[in-house]
């Protein structure tokens, strides 16, 4: 089938991909000239493990393409997929001009019948908004259909290829029939396509994200209280998580959550909530206490330096917003990058995959190093903000070298309480007992 992807970021480009790895013809368009140019080079443009070889083999042979031209891209395609940016508005809402803007652009140049997919995380009443737009201009019958994207960062390329489940949205009988041909080959084990009206698969994306978010959320309110009342959030998981009206998923406690999805869904279904009038309360609680547990450690970096950090070198393990991507967005490092800089301290950072993405955003604020050792050298802690799986079993001898002081505030929970207190370190987690060494 000739499938057409617009916009080559994160979803469009493991969409397009991966689709083209079913052996699919596919043509990803986007605006951006370098973009396009670095993608028919054979040059990947985002780190997703698993990603780059099946980008490459495509590219390989002849079934993935790249284009700045709208109307060269959706020649003879069957499916066109947009997979654009929704930022959120100045009032929390989703910002719908970039797919808006495509649709109209759709309308003039559309010569034959196509499936019009909304993969893009949308507000309900989307599909209507760009079958609008559309019509406006078409001179051929479509249909616009919503299809959610769940992709896990990290491990999009398995989510992609075998998918718990695939949400379709679509009224329209033929666009049903298309949309099943092209997923038939992801779902042989058994999963389920869902198919059901287009502003249900709509709300479902933003359900999904949001009751997610609110039970991370839970969980880290739950280790608050964990530390006020002298329990073990580890152990309290634990006897939650075997419940499998609960499940295990999500409920590790930490310094908050972040990335493209959860901030923005979640921030985004608020705001449709006010539209319709209907007061959404749990969903400010969730991001009102996510706000706070980013920079949760910051009261007790000040207060076991004395309310000082005026010069304090702070190793910072983990930039990227959680393991296995160079995504940042809204990542709990740079939150307490921006916190600790204010109060005087210096930050030497090592992550393994995003540390470009960072010094492109705020240049050298911050001291970048070639590995989580050298950002040791000489600190007076140690912040870990990711929990990646090269942070899990250090050097401890190397890691109290060079260490001015043994001191870690664990945003992750990455040790036992008990081997780091033999090791001698004063150790700070998440809803445990502090450790003094």
């Amino acid at each position: 089938m000739k499938i057409a992807v617009v916009g080559t970021g994160y979803v469009g480009l493991v969409t397009g991909t991966c689709f083209a790895e079913t052996g699919n013809t596919v043509t990803c368009v986007d605006i951006d000239e370098k973009k396009v140019e670095s993608l028919n080079n054979g040059k990947i443009t985002i780190y997703e493990p698993g990603l780059e070889a099946l980008f490459e083999r495509n590219i390989k042979q002849g079934r993935l393409h790249f284009t700045t031209d709208l109307k060269e891209g959706i020649e003879d395609a069957k499916i066109i997929f947009l997979a654009l940016p929704t930022p959120p508005g100045e009032d929390g809402s989703a910002d719908l001009k970039y797919i808006l803007k495509v649709a109209e652009d759709l309308g003039g140049i559309l010569t034959d019948y196509a499936v019009i997919v909304d993969k893009s995380t949308v507000p309900v009443g989307t599909a209507d908004l760009v079958t609008k737009k559309i019509k406006e201009n078409a001179k051929v019958d479509f249909d616009v259909v919503s299809n959610p994207e769940f992709l896990r960062e990290g491990v999009a390329v398995d989510d992609f290829m075998k998918p718990d489940r695939v949400v379709i949205g679509t009224t329209s009988d033929r666009a049903k029939k298309i949309m099943e041909t092209l997923y038939a080959p992801l779902v042989r084990q058994g999963n389920p396509i869902i198919f059901m009206d287009e502003k249900s698969a709509e709300l479902t994306k933003y359900a999904a994200n949001s009751f997610l978010a609110t039970k991370i959320t839970f969980m880290n309110e739950i280790a608050n209280m964990c530390e006020l009342l002298g329990a073990d959030v580890d152990a309290v998981r634990k006897g939650v998580g075997t419940d499998t009206r609960i499940g295990k998923r999500f409920l590790f406690a930490g310094i908050g959550y972040g990335g493209s999805c959860f901030p923005k869904d979640v921030q985004a279904l608020a705001k449709s909530a006010q539209q319709v009038n209907y007061d959404f309360d749990i969903l400010k609680s969730v991001m009102s206490v996510n706000e706070k547990q980013k920079v949760k450690f910051l009261p007790q970096i000040k207060k076991h330096f004395g309310g000082d950090l005026m010069g304090k070198r702070i190793a910072l393990w983990g930039l990227a917003f959680k393991p296995y991507t160079d995504d940042i967005r809204e990542a709990p490092a740079l939150y307490n990058i921006d916190e600790l800089t204010k109060e005087g301290a210096i930050i030497q950072a090592y992550d393994p995959e995003a540390m470009e993405n960072v010094k492109d955003l705020i240049g050298d604020k911050i001291t970048y190093c070639d590995d989580e050792y050298e950002a040791l050298e000489n600190a007076d802690a140690l912040l870990i903000a990711t929990e990646w799986p090269v942070f899990r079993t250090p050097d401890f001898d190397k890691v109290s070298n060079l260490l001015k002081s043994k001191v870690i505030f664990d945003g992750r929970n990455l040790y036992n309480p008990e081997d780091i207190k033999e090791l001698g370190f004063t150790y700070f987690s998440i809803g445990r007992a502090t450790v003094n060494g």
